[in-house]
């Protein structure tokens, strides 16, 4: 190779990564996106205040969502423990909410909602409790957020019921993305407390 060719190669490479330098400096285009695993389907459900929620209501918002009830004993106190816990850190971002849906609407109607989201002492603005028909809430659990599998449904209703330890984020355009975290675990939990950041900043 002559010295005219080495030259003029790595003036190409340097013309190269210079360009890629000011295109992307300042930004998080070189980084790899958070997979799309969804897309948030049409809904309308009632919230704690008996004002309609629809999924009008997440675009330009970065959305955790779970599912629990209020009369759980089990798993959802531990999760909406940890849920408060991501509460808390973004609960002054105007571009940050939680939905929380109920899963047993026979029993948690609006004004128990609202009695279970006051004990909480939380911003009814920024996590939103959701109530409605059921089989709405459970197609949008299965359909939408993937938090519990689809293979779940029986031919009544009446004979479903969905216990689930997993919260999904939803972002900006109602893509459901990241991964399915287990409200459970400690390390997904904070694994969700970087994503949030990481989609706020997108």
């Amino acid at each position: 190779m002559s010295t005219k060719t080495k030259f003029y190669l790595l003036f190409f490479t340097i013309l190269l990564l210079a360009f890629y330098y000011f295109v992307f400096r300042g930004t998080d285009n070189w980084k790899v996106k958070m997979p799309v695993l969804s897309y948030v389907q049409p809904f309308s459900f009632t919230n704690q205040d008996g004002a309609a929620v629809t999924d009008k209501n997440l675009l330009n918002k970065i959305t955790v969502v779970e599912y629990f009830f209020t009369t759980c004993k089990g798993i959802c106190p531990k999760l909406n423990t940890n849920m408060k816990q991501v509460y808390e850190i973004y609960k002054k971002e105007p571009d940050f909410q939680i939905l929380s849906h109920t899963c047993n609407p026979d029993t948690d109607s609006v004004s128990v909602l609202k009695h279970y989201s006051d004990s909480l002492q939380v911003n009814t603005k920024k996590w939103i409790f959701l109530t409605g028909r059921k089989d709405s809430l459970y197609q949008m659990a299965r359909g939408s957020y993937l938090l519990d599998d689809p293979k779940n449904n029986v031919e009544k209703i009446e004979d479903q019921f969905i216990h689930t330890q997993y919260f999904a984020l939803v972002d900006r355009q109602g893509k459901v993305r990241g991964k399915i975290y287990d409200g459970l675990k400690v390390l997904e939990v904070e694994q969700l407390k970087q994503d949030i950041s990481k989609l706020l900043k997108e």
